[in-house]
């Protein structure tokens, strides 16, 4: 029995450019693309109610743009990968993508074959980026200054309530000392727990403390 194929979210402000990476997602059998955005918002709105495995996600979109609607998406749905697929060639806008959640991020100009690939990596869970980029992210997270934290997969906020976690203390005190609703702290919790690639808050728990957190 083949495997379920990858569902696809698509959002792109440019119809003719979106149509194209339809029909090329198409025509293959193992990616099968589930809905079409125009709108950073419209992006969200589809995210939440499709769940797709992953989203194709434009930076520069009416509405909301691309780094705050892959915000918004995986803070509501950490398991949904996002990949971004844009022109701009950009170190500032590739770490606001990164710290956003993005899973990869990909030039307009890569080869179809590249762009199918990247698709099917980061719905496996893996993190992509054109060799150019992987090159200055290679560089930038290794001169990363201590105060973001043992962990560059997560938020300075992540890495925060991660501490907090490792140190015992419960979602409503957490919230209380960042200053947060529960619902925030949830969503912190969620996000924390898919890119440790960890099951439940003891696992956490213990490659926190592992990393030199939660120590009073």
């Amino acid at each position: 029995m083949s495997p379920d194929p990858v569902h696809v979210l698509l959002a792109d402000d440019h119809p003719v450019y979106r149509d194209g990476l339809a029909g090329l997602l198409g025509a293959t059998t193992d990616l099968v693309v589930v809905g079409q955005a125009a709108t950073g918002r419209e992006a969200v709105e589809l995210a939440a109610s499709l769940t797709p495995d992953v989203v194709v996600l434009d930076l520069n979109m009416p509405e909301l743009n691309g780094v705050d609607a892959a915000r918004q998406i995986v803070g509501t749905a950490p398991h949904t990968a996002v990949l971004i697929l844009t022109m701009y060639d950009d170190d500032a806008l590739v770490f606001q993508a990164i710290q956003a959640g993005a899973r990869g991020y990909l030039l307009k100009s890569a080869d179809p074959d590249t762009v199918l690939a990247a698709v099917r990596s980061v719905a496996r869970g893996e993190a992509i980026f054109g060799a150019a980029l992987a090159q200055r992210l290679s560089h930038w997270f290794t001169s990363m200054d201590e105060h973001r934290g043992p962990f560059v997969q997560l938020t300075p906020r992540e890495n925060q309530a991660l501490d907090l976690i490792a140190r015992g203390w419960g979602n409503p005190a957490i919230a209380d000392r960042m200053g947060v609703s529960p619902k925030t702290v949830r969503n912190l919790v969620s996000n924390i727990f898919a890119k440790l690639q960890v099951a439940d808050r003891a696992a956490a728990i213990a490659k926190a403390r592992d990393a030199g957190l939660g120590t009073l």
